[in-house]
């Protein structure tokens, strides 16, 4: 499109003929021309057309004066276009600006031009193409701005950004490196392109294995690299690098890269003071015989001390790192507690975690801790992301609180069962006064009808239910006191026959007991209220189980000869004869975990408040006293029955075999006895005056103590043949009454009444001198017969001392 020499001498040429490569020359969809040495436009295909705004080539070639002087925007490119053609005959790719020739507009092309010469070396025309690059340029103008920006950008980064290629041979070549790495490594980017092995050179010693597992891990096809290693900078200095790099392609070349090298020198040197620091505190815990742990509760890992795993039996090889170790390993019943406490300091309504709770060791057993622990690091929202804390054995403090509940509440239980021994006491005075009138006035009823009135049948029949009355009253005195053990030889028969008495009286409707005891009485050594406690705990035990519904309870018993095998089942008896009492029920039954812990104290499946757990406990301490063994067959659905085997004791006549029935005694004749009497209850006294009287003696009677010694001030003259007192009285009691008539009548026979007759109540009045110390008797034919007794013994001469 130009002219470059001296156009005014070229003739001018026609259009080429047909036949020539016109059509070829239209098709091209870049521009192409022919012009003459004057700079005038001879041909111009379609495309040349349209890029300059002309509608045809007529009109371009019309409008155009000299294309190479109204072509360029900046003018000096003409100069160094003629230059290129004059030196070379031709050009290529010459980029430059230029001016769309009819709308002026600017546009970016490439040009290609040669000379066309005749014969004899003329320049006959120049032939070239125009090629509108416009979109290019801008496109690569955009390229070098972005590149520029993130060159800028890379150069803020505290680090070094890198592009690199890793060959198929494991070799590397850094493409781009920016110019953090002067500041990082202490090497200039130009030396550290040059130069690929820069890097390795660099690394410190230990760390050439993880570059070479990076390289493997590469080839491998690993597309995303993270990880921290140590470099020595040409200086000497060490550092610590962050690595992180990504893949971005693979072709024939190589695995093309990119990633960032940061500087966390510093960063780990904070870490490790920090580790120091947690080391120290550690340590010192773990002196202080803590186990420590740390929580990472963004990953779920958790670092347990080697004093800690100590304290639970553990090695590093049963453990794996997170939380789930210990969770998993506490107790069920703590689980929900711990959990409770553990998301309330997460949430931050308690400054410290702080549970009590089991841990199951490797051997099976469950041990008390105490964790305390805080989060030491949370995110924006106050989340916790760690948690460290202690972890102490309470073991043996637990088990001292334990030991110390069981003491107060056997001693609560004691201090019980000494208020209903003193109640039952002074239940039992009470009620012996009731029966002892309803008795005496029965006896005196009869006298008074003779022996063949209607009535005798039902006033026999009021006196055996009043007798039955009192031996209940008698029993539970029996079963409310805390006596030393006594050991002696009793028939087991008669002990339980009795118990079972007072047991029909206790139990709730619904409830069938059934006894089989028709066997031989079966002698044993043993503390005759002991087993009676047995026999009710067992029977209480089996009612209970049915809680409210009917049921049916079976007391057997037999004896049994057990044998080696048999011996060791029940916990290595001696081989030999035992007498067996089973009691067995039709209720629920136990499963395994209740029979296994059934005799432990306090132990209970009832309620709260619904009992105490000592029941069997108390007959499983009472059973290995008197060197027996209690069995017990029971399963969910089909009852439950226990065995206490007690060794038959040896052959010899025993403490409480049957004595045979007395014949009924003559009545003693009192005439012309005096009998002083003294009880609190008005009823009994009117009793005691008629029914002596009726045999004769004169009788002073009186019903307050204070009275009764007055009288006796009063009356030293006043000759006495027996004084009897009531014990439970108040004010003063019977030992205060004899001990003031003692003191002024040395010689008076004294007779002490109580219905609860105590060892200490004995004692006591022998050292006063009393005669003696009488129950209430079951009936007044009984205390005429103990008064008889008293006033013979009395008129029998008193051998010297």
């Amino acid at each position: 499109m130009k002219c470059t020499g001296p156009c005014d001498t070229m003739p001018r040429m026609a259009t080429p003929p047909d036949g020539d490569f016109s059509s070829l020359f239209n098709f091209l969809p870049i521009g192409a021309y022919r012009s003459a040495p004057d700079g005038r436009m001879i041909r111009a295909n379609e495309a040349l057309v349209r890029f300059n705004g002309h509608e045809s080539e007529a009109a371009l070639i019309a409008s155009v004066g000299n294309i190479a002087t109204e072509w360029y925007v900046d003018s000096r490119r003409r100069e160094d276009f003629r230059s290129l053609l004059e030196r070379d005959g031709f050009v290529r790719g010459f980029v430059s600006e230029v001016y769309r020739h009819k709308t002026r507009e600017r546009a970016w092309v490439s040009e290609n031009a040669h000379i066309v010469r005749g014969a004899d070396g003329q320049v006959l025309f120049y032939e070239g193409t125009v090629e509108d690059i416009t979109e290019r340029v801008a496109q690569q103008r955009d390229i070098r701005e972005q590149q520029d920006r993130m060159q800028a950008l890379a150069d803020q980064i505290p680090g070094m950004v890198f592009s690199l290629v890793v060959h198929h041979d494991g070799t590397r070549r850094y493409r781009y490196v920016s110019s953090g790495v002067r500041d990082l490594l202490g090497v200039l980017p130009e030396a550290f392109l040059r130069d690929p092995t820069t890097i390795t050179r660099l690394l410190h010693p230990d760390e050439a294995p993880r570059l070479a597992a990076e390289t493997r891990a590469l080839l491998g096809g690993k597309a995303v690299l993270s990880g921290e290693f140590r470099v020595v900078t040409p200086e000497g200095v060490l550092k610590w690098v962050h690595n992180r790099s990504c893949e971005v392609y693979r072709d024939d070349e190589g695995i093309h890269r990119v990633g960032v090298l940061l500087d966390i020198t510093e960063l780990k040197r904070m870490e490790e003071a920090l580790h120091r620091s947690e080391a120290l505190w550690k340590m010192a815990l773990e002196s202080a015989g803590d186990g420590v742990w740390d929580w990472n509760l963004e990953t779920g890992e958790e670092y347990l001390s080697d004093s800690l795993l100590s304290m639970y039996g553990y090695s590093r090889e049963d453990v794996h790192g997170v939380a789930a170790d210990l969770d998993e390993r506490t107790h069920p019943d703590d689980v929900a507690g711990m959990l409770a406490a553990r998301q309330a300091h997460f949430e931050g309504r308690t400054p410290v975690y702080r549970n009590e709770h089991r841990i199951r060791t490797r051997d099976g057993r469950w041990i008390w801790v105490l964790t305390r622990g805080t989060a030491v690091a949370r995110d924006a929202q106050g989340r916790p992301l760690r948690l460290v804390g202690t972890h102490t054995d309470i073991t043996e403090i637990k088990q001292a609180e334990e030991q110390q509940r069981q003491f107060e509440a056997q001693l609560r239980e004691r201090q019980k069962m000494e208020a209903i021994g003193t109640l039952a006491g002074g239940v039992a005075h009470d009620f012996n006064n009731l029966l002892a009138a309803i008795l005496g006035n029965l006896v005196l009823a009869r006298e008074d009808v003779g022996p063949e009135h209607p009535a005798q049948e039902s006033l026999s029949e009021i006196s055996r239910a009043a007798i039955r009355a009192r031996q209940l009253v008698q029993q539970i005195l029996t079963f409310s006191r805390r006596d030393a053990q006594i050991m002696e030889r009793r028939l087991l028969r008669p002990l339980m026959d009795e118990a079972l008495r007072l047991m029909r009286t206790l139990l709730p409707a619904g409830v069938r007991l059934t006894s089989a005891l028709d066997g031989p009485p079966l002698p044993v050594m043993a503390d005759g209220t002991q087993l009676q406690q047995v026999l009710m705990n067992l029977c209480t035990n089996a009612w209970q189980a049915f809680e409210g519904r009917a049921g049916d309870i079976t007391v057997a018993l037999h004896e049994e000869a057990v044998d080696a095998a048999r011996a060791l089942q029940l916990g290595g008896l001696s081989p030999g004869l035992y007498a067996c009492l089973s009691v067995a029920d039709n209720g629920p039954g136990m499963d395994a975990d209740t029979q296994r812990r059934v005799f432990e104290p306090f132990f209970t499946t009832k309620a709260p408040g619904a009992g105490t757990g000592l029941g069997l406990a108390v007959v499983h301490g009472i059973v290995k006293a008197h060197k027996g063994a209690i069995a017990l067959d029971s399963a969910p659905g089909r009852g439950t029955r226990f065995d206490v085997y007690l060794p038959l004791a040896p052959e010899g006549a025993s403490a409480d075999e049957p004595a045979a029935v007395p014949e009924p005694a003559r009545l003693p004749a009192l005439e012309g006895r005096h009998l002083v009497y003294v009880d609190d209850y008005e009823a009994l006294v009117f009793l005691v005056r008629r029914l002596l009287t009726k045999r004769g003696a004169r009788v002073t009677t009186f019903e307050s103590s204070q009275a009764a010694i007055d009288w006796l001030a009063g009356h030293e003259d006043e000759p006495i043949d027996l004084l009897v007192t009531d014990q439970n009285m108040p004010v003063l009691s019977g030992l205060e009454v004899a001990r003031a008539a003692l003191a002024r009548r040395p010689a008076l026979p004294v007779a002490i009444v109580s219905g609860h007759v105590s060892e200490a109540l004995v004692t006591e009045a022998e050292a006063l001198g009393v005669r003696a110390v009488l129950p209430k008797q079951d009936n007044m034919d009984a205390l005429a017969q103990a008064i008889g007794a008293l006033l013979e013994a009395a008129d029998r001469p008193q051998l010297p001392a």
